[in-house]
């Protein structure tokens, strides 16, 4: 549990500084559980480029409380969490300051999104956090502003969650957290994740990730490995001392993350493929006839992938439905032995080779349709919570990344679709799992991006 924090100091000499402004998001991981944000009445004067920089003056503060009669509030909305602020050394020296004052010693541990940014988004120019956010297109109101930067200083957290992708984040709480100590019951571990889609991590008592696995609902799935009776659900049940999730919201953006995760980090429980998801693939051929020619074939002996399928009827389906899309007789596409409509001619003139140019340019078409290659698009999806979108961003038909937005200006820049992904790293399985979703389901959004120079 986190709780986000921004707070507007009166500024002066160190340690004689007041608070005058304190906003605070209590953030699950997933959702905001909980927020609390007030004025607070410094009980001293406010350096005039403070003044000038907030707009706070001494006047609007005149009727706020007193930091004593909100220190209680702070205290348990911060209750069992970690701290989360840019620049979170200052944030909480102030804070701590302020208890000091009345005699209390408040402590939480912290975490600082200027050096998780450093870390995970090093070439950004600058990690200040009105010029990162702008950079990121992550959108800003009221900068300066304790509720405009806590919320700010949220959705950066969050996407540097997302970056995390070696989870040193998670991995690190998890461990400050148990401190040698027991997990909680399998029930209650159950009890806290949610009916969701995404990727679920079982944790040892290091905190260390022991097995992964995408699912529609995290509940669902992680009960079954607790009540399940096989080797593999005894081993867990043994070892899980935690079970943490990521919501994708994307069904697309769960397959893929689960195969790139499973890669990195090697769970010692899950069984990783170490060859391709798909066993066949279409071959594309002239072999010297004006006509082109399609094979189903393994793809073990075909070296430059076209399309990928899991198994000979899945390639049989695709040839069918792009013959009745495309009009393409079944006999050209090697569906049958021969045409039906032989004797009394073929609706598709399939047999005239005078029409082999028309038939070529219907396959290409064809493959330009349900083919990554050479594409540059931006695949739109479910997003995590209402008004945002999942994203998965190909370029020169290679997977880069994912990510979310929320505002159009974002899905459309390539520039900023760039600097706010998680990367993931591209390869044949990688694109048959795109492939492969998008022939399932057409009603996501493909947006056609132009190439950044």
């Amino acid at each position: 549990m986190y709780a986000i924090l921004d707070i507007e100091s009166t500024g002066g000499k160190y340690n004689e500084e007041g608070i005058m402004e304190i906003a605070i998001h209590k953030f699950d991981g997933h959702q905001v559980v909980d927020k609390f944000m007030s004025l607070v009445n410094p009980e001293r004067e406010i350096q005039p480029f403070v003044v000038k920089l907030t707009g706070i003056n001494n006047k609007m503060l005149r009727t706020a409380p007193r930091f004593h009669e909100v220190a209680k509030r702070i205290i348990e909305i911060t209750e069992d969490t970690i701290l989360v602020a840019h620049n979170a050394q200052f944030d909480y020296r102030i804070l701590r300051t302020e208890f000091r004052r009345l005699g209390y010693n408040f402590q939480r541990k912290t975490l600082c999104t200027v050096d998780l940014a450093k870390k995970l988004l090093p070439e950004a120019e600058s990690h200040s956090l009105g010029k990162l956010v702008r950079s990121l297109g992550i959108p800003m109101s009221d900068r300066h502003r304790a509720n405009g930067d806590a919320i700010a200083t949220l959705k950066l957290f969050k996407l540097l969650l997302d970056k995390d992708s070696e989870k040193t984040i998670l991995k690190e709480v998890l461990r400050e957290e148990s401190q040698g100590e027991l997990s909680p019951t399998q029930l209650d571990i159950v009890s806290g994740l949610p009916s969701e889609t995404g990727v679920y991590y079982m944790h040892d008592k290091d905190g260390d990730i022991i097995f992964l696995g995408k699912t529609k609902d995290a509940k669902r799935r992680v009960n079954q490995h607790f009540t399940n009776v096989g080797q593999l659900a005894r081993k867990l049940q043994k070892e899980t001392k935690k079970v943490t999730f990521e919501r994708t919201g994307s069904e697309l953006l769960a397959i893929l993350k689960e195969y790139v995760e499973l890669k990195k980090t090697k769970p010692k429980h899950n069984n990783i493929a170490k060859k391709n998801l798909f066993s066949h693939v279409i071959n594309f051929s002239m072999n010297g006839n004006p006509h082109m020619e399609l094979e189903i074939v393994k793809s073990k002996f075909q070296k430059t992938q076209k399309i990928g399928f899991n198994g000979v009827p899945s390639a049989k389906n695709f040839l069918n439905k792009i013959s009745e899309e495309f009009e393409l007789c079944p006999t050209s596409l090697g569906l049958q032995a021969s045409c039906e409509h032989s004797k009394n001619g073929c609706e598709h003139r399939c047999s005239d080779l005078d029409n082999a140019l028309d038939f070529n340019q219907k396959i290409a078409s064809a493959l330009d349709k349900y083919s990554l290659k050479d594409k540059t698009i931006a695949v739109l999806d479910r997003g995590r919570e209402l008004g945002e979108q999942s994203f998965i961003l190909v370029k020169n038909g290679s997977l880069k990344g994912f990510g979310y937005v929320e505002l159009n200006h974002q899905i459309n820049n390539i520039h900023i679709l760039e600097s706010i992904i998680t990367p993931m790293s591209s390869d044949e399985n990688t694109t048959f799992i795109v492939e492969s979703y998008l022939r399932k389901n057409k009603k996501l959004k493909i947006l056609e991006l132009t190439p950044a120079l």
